[in-house]
């Protein structure tokens, strides 16, 4: 895993292990890293992780409806 240093405005300084969190459910929803992938970012084990995602109000399935009905037509 790679290090990045990220400047943020004072007032994230104490919120640290939340900003981690929400740029990690941000990045998993915009499809830039796995489940795992994420939950690593965070420190956490991959089934914990759905938790966070709850909290930011991001989906765990990045499948929408339509994708789901193309899919099963594909299937036929």
């Amino acid at each position: 895993m790679t290090t990045m240093t990220l400047q943020v405005p004072d007032v994230l300084e104490k919120e640290h292990d939340e900003t981690v969190r929400f740029l990690a459910a941000k990045l998993y929803e915009a499809g830039k890293l796995s489940l795992g992938q994420a939950a690593e970012m965070c420190g956490m084990r991959k089934w914990d992780f759905p938790e966070v995602l709850a909290q930011f109000d991001v989906p765990y399935f990045q499948y929408t409806a339509e994708d789901v009905i193309n899919e099963a037509n594909s299937i036929r």
